[in-house]
């Protein structure tokens, strides 16, 4: 009876006539979604579907064989149950849409297929059994958003299969899966990104025929097995990011027909010897390992090596001479190591090197002259080494260039007039070495140029009025030469000049009064030269974060918005330079200007002096009778906001001029003024009776206790009048006291400035400038007050600016200081935004100190994390190490800033319910990765010019960088602000932020 059911359903599924066909393409149509209006255009009831439908092939008897729909923009979900009941389908392919929904158990009707390809869609849901595909070859459901436990064992049967490709899919955990080792005719296998955990088995040499093995970005340990090398077949062999020791095998070098291989973000060891005869190799990556040794001198005749990644290792002896230079070189980088010897000189011998990164070890000679003609080149990076000899002449002039850094070595001479052909250079790092001669008047016109670094070096002369030309130049260091003369008048032109560093020279005149056209300056060190004159008032008004003007020959009285305790060393060695007497006390290394002009007679004198006693006899009896009248009020209980206001117990601390006092900012802080909440307190909007705006954070210092106080002027005042004030003990300890000092010199133009606190026993108000535009999480996501999703457009310009600010924000906070500052909560709600859409990183509620000595204290260097004892970070941001070590340092900032990158680039959250169950935006992105239609589906719809989105894609893989699974692998702040910069090297941004930067008023 069974027989006889099977023979009815097979004959039933036989005998679909053309025209049923045709209705059943024609359902499907019906089940699809697109933007695309020819997607379908040729599916039409009058279109034979056999040579008419676009996408469909038939066999020779007339029935649909195969359906290729890959990349024409459809989206919804498949319906299997249509698609299988076309009986002779051998073929389906939809790869690269928007197809969404899970797999249904329809799918065992289709028993015929033979290739299976959904790869790069966005399918979710828990694979179904395959048992009843026997036939299959091709099984591709890479780059979708399966989950569940991955059906391995329904693979047993599917001995017909040459390619299974299920990576970059999120599966539950699994051991490698031993049901593969028996598919023996597979000729690719990749398995990246889909949670494969443990050892590669051995038997993994059964799979003589594979070409193809990927099992990168997952959890492998233990060794590389020997029988690896059994894959004679090998042409690509991906292993990187995971967690695998040992050496490379033995017997690995019979893979010779290996071309691609990459294990690098392992824990590897030992040497290179086992690659000595893989001459097919184009591309071998090998970087941030544990490896050591020398490179083979085989690698020398390696005629196809286009790419060599092996930095941040340990190999040591000379790289070989013929390196790269049999084929269309690309990049080299073995940076972080210990070589040595000279530079291989014919790396660009076929004209199209971009890359030259081998800074970081102990290279010697010259650079080869070669490289002067190599116009292909992007990047030029040796600093660090002990090279020396003079520059080859055309290097400074190469049209490409972006960056040539030899800073930290022996080089000589001088920079070549040839710079001003450079019109692609933006970073020229040269310090710490003997250049000497005159910078050539020819660097104007390299108008690209964002940094000049030439400290530490014998350069001489004047510096060249042409550097008024560099409107792009953002950094200028030339500290510690022998520069002399005037400075130009001109540099006042560069107008996104945030730092510029003349130090230690011998420049002489005045102080141009142009500088105060420089509204970006930051920083400025102007110290150790021969300056004279006054101070001009209009660098005054400049929001100076760092300021040297010590060991000049200046002259006159220090402008006022300059007389406060945060320039206290700015000014030493200027025995010309005085300070007004209301302001001494703030700059005790300078002396006091005279309070009357020599001109006043002694009468004069003597009247003043009376007048002065009178006054200040007069302010003693007002401050003795409001004493008195105050003891009275508090010894009849009365309790009133203006009593509160008088109590001593409040301390005022300025970091910077302010324009008020405590009972201007204590009597704000009201229900009414309310604008914000965070986990240590509340802000509030200030307008002061001077037209000014701040705002206040008021912390509670217990804040085990916050919950249960009342947040308004009188809570603070019943808390303070609940004590006796002989028996009040101060709460606030001294690493709270500590931390709050030391912020409060931070300084920098992408970080909020903070005045002042205001402190009592249990409160403390920190007041900081308000800035109008609120935060990046309302202009990407919609304020909390405001409609869901109701968020403000934001053009790509914009956000590359506020992600570029802030980067540099926090690199100032890891490396700007003697000791790095944690943020301990980045996030885009913590990145406020000015009237110019111009970042500040705020809220340090959680930020900590690294104090060496304390990490010291614990055993550590000074790079060790710092232990956390509250949960630091928001969820979504946290760096997923925190979860198992409950420490924190400078990397998991950087984490958390890579997740705002992905903001910023997605226009998402960070946790969104489309994500799935424990998935974040991490894994959203990383889960586009893997093909450049997916990236690009990837970029905020509202970014929609096409320059835009590819600048988008650029900066979503430095976010990935920072995203890195394991914090070793993250860049640091400083790289990650170069690595941003890098990123866009067209003009329309750089254009776009610098008119922004001009327009900001601090």
């Amino acid at each position: 009876m069974r027989f006889l059911l099977l023979l009815l359903c097979l004959a039933a599924a036989g005998e679909a006539t053309p025209a049923e066909e045709r209705q059943i393409l024609l359902h499907l149509k019906s089940t699809f979604k697109t933007a695309n209006a020819t997607a379908f255009q040729s599916w039409t009831a009058n279109n034979p579907h056999c040579g008419g439908f676009a996408g469909v092939t038939c066999d020779s008897g007339g029935s649909v064989s195969e359906i290729d729909l890959t990349g024409i923009g459809i989206s919804g979900e498949i319906r299997f149950d249509i698609i299988c009941r076309l009986p002779s389908l051998t073929a389906l392919s939809l790869v690269s849409n928007d197809l969404s929904g899970n797999i249904s158990d329809d799918l065992h009707r289709c028993s015929r297929l033979r290739r299976f390809d959904l790869a790069f869609n966005s399918l979710r849901g828990v694979v179904p059994e395959m048992t009843t595909l026997v036939e299959l070859q091709i099984l591709n459901f890479s780059s979708n958003y399966f989950t569940g436990a991955f059906p391995w064992s329904s693979l047993a049967g599917l001995t017909e299969l040459e390619v299974l490709s299920v990576g970059d899919n999120s599966f539950d955990p699994n051991p490698f899966p031993d049901v593969v080792l028996n598919l023996t005719k597979l000729n690719r296998l990749y398995l990246s990104n889909c949670n494969i955990h443990g050892q590669i088995p051995p038997a993994i040499g059964n799979l003589t025929k594979l070409i193809d093995l990927e099992i990168a970005d997952s959890f492998l340990t233990g060794v590389i097995p020997p029988e690896i090398s059994k894959l004679s077949n090998l042409w690509q062999l991906e292993l990187y990011n995971n967690s695998l020791t040992g050496r490379i095998p033995t017997g690995f070098g019979n893979l010779t027909k290996l071309a691609f291989f990459d294990a690098s973000m392992n824990n590897l060891e030992g040497d290179l010897s086992e690659l000595r005869n893989l001459t097919n190799l184009v591309s071998l990556q090998l970087f941030d390992n544990n490896l050591s040794g020398e490179v083979p001198p085989e690698f020398g005749d390696f005629r196809f090596l286009t790419n060599l990644s092996l930095y941040v290792n340990r190999f040591i002896g000379k790289l070989p001479a013929k390196l790269g230079s049999w084929t269309e070189f690309n990049f080299i980088d073995v940076s972080t190591n210990s070589f040595t010897g000279p530079i291989p000189p014919d790396m660009c011998r076929k004209g199209t090197m971009k890359k030259l990164l081998m800074l970081e070890n102990k290279f010697t000679g010259e650079i080869p002259a070669s490289y002067a003609n190599c116009s292909s080149l992007l990047r030029f990076r040796v600093s660090n080494n002990s090279l020396s000899g003079e520059v080859p002449s055309g290097l400074w002039s190469l049209p490409n260039l972006n960056i040539i850094d030899l800073a930290v070595n022996q080089f000589e001479g001088s920079i070549g007039a040839g710079i001003g052909a450079a019109k692609s250079l933006n970073q020229i790092f040269i310090s710490d070495n003997r250049f000497s001669g005159q910078i050539p008047p020819e660097i104007g016109d390299a108008a690209s140029i964002v940094q000049i670094d030439l400290h530490n070096n014998q350069f001489s002369g004047t510096i060249p009025s042409s550097v008024g030309g560099l409107r792009n130049l953002a950094s200028l260091n030339l500290q510690s030469n022998g520069f002399s003369g005037q400075i130009p008048n001109e540099i006042g032109s560069c107008a996104a000049l945030s730092t510029m560093n003349l130090a230690e020279n011998s420049l002489s005149g005045p102080i141009p009064a142009s500088l105060g056209q420089l509204t970006n300056l930051n920083s400025l060190n102007l110290s150790g030269n021969k300056l004279s004159g006054l101070i001009p008032g209009s660098i005054s008004a400049l929001k100076l974060s760092s300021l040297d003007l010590s060991n000049n020959s200046l002259t006159g009285a220090i402008p006022s918005s300059f007389a406060i305790s945060a320039y206290s060393g700015s000014f030493a060695g200027n025995p010309g330079l005085c300070v007004y007497g209301i302001n001494a006390d703030k700059l005790s290394s300078v002396r006091r200007c005279s309070a009357l002009k020599r001109g006043f007679t002694g009468e004069l004198r003597t009247i003043l002096t009376c007048i002065l006693s009178v006054a200040a006899v007069f302010l003693a009896a007002l401050g003795l009778h409001i004493v008195l009248k105050k003891r009275r009020h508090d010894s009849s209980g009365g309790a009133s906001d203006g009593a509160f206001l008088k109590d001593p117990s409040w301390d005022m601390k300025s970091f910077r001029i302010v324009t008020f006092n405590e009972q201007e900012i204590v009597e704000a802080i009201k229900p009414e003024n309310l604008i914000g909440k965070g986990g240590s307190g509340e802000v509030y909007q200030v307008h002061l009776a001077n037209g000014e705006v701040m705002a206040v954070k008021q912390i509670w210092r217990n804040l085990a206790e916050a919950g249960t106080k009342e947040r308004s002027t009188a809570a603070m005042l019943a808390s303070t009048r609940g004590r006796g004030r002989r028996g009040r003990k101060r709460t606030a300890t001294s690493e709270f006291e500590a931390e709050v000092e030391t912020l409060s010199t931070v300084r920098h133009v992408n970080v909020v400035k903070l005045f002042c606190s205001i402190t009592s026993e249990e409160w403390c108000l920190l007041v900081y400038e308000h800035l109008p535009n609120g935060s990046l999480w309302d202009k990407l996501h919609g304020s909390a007050a405001a409609s869901p999703g109701k968020a403000e457009e934001l053009s790509w310009e914009e956000r590359y600016q506020v992600a570029l600010g802030a980067a540099r924000g926090l690199e100032y906070l890891h490396h700007g200081g003697e000791r790095p500052i944690l943020h301990r909560d980045v996030k885009s709600s913590n990145i406020l935004l000015d009237e110019c859409l111009m970042p500040r990183i705020a809220d340090f509620g959680l930020a900590k100190i690294l104090h060496s000595a304390a990490v010291a204290a614990a055993g550590g260097g000074a790079g060790e994390a710092s232990s956390a004892p509250v949960i630091a970070g928001t969820h979504g941001y946290i760096a997923p190490e925190y979860a198992y070590t409950w420490k924190v340092n400078e990397k998991s900032d950087v984490y958390s800033f890579g997740v705002v990158l992905m903001e910023l680039v997605t226009g998402r959250r960070p946790i969104e319910a489309e994500y799935g169950e424990s998935k974040d935006i991490v894994h959203w992105v990383s889960q586009r990765m893997s093909s450049r239609e997916s990236l690009m589906a990837a970029v905020d719809s509202r970014i929609q010019q096409e320059w835009s989105k590819e600048e988008a894609i650029k900066v979503l893989r430095v976010a990935l960088l920072c995203t890195a699974r394991l914090p070793a692998m993250r860049p640091s702040m400083r790289t990650v602000v170069q690595m941003l910069e890098e990123a866009v090297n067209g003009g329309t941004i750089k254009s776009y932020v610098n008119k922004k930067l001009m327009e900001v008023d601090e």
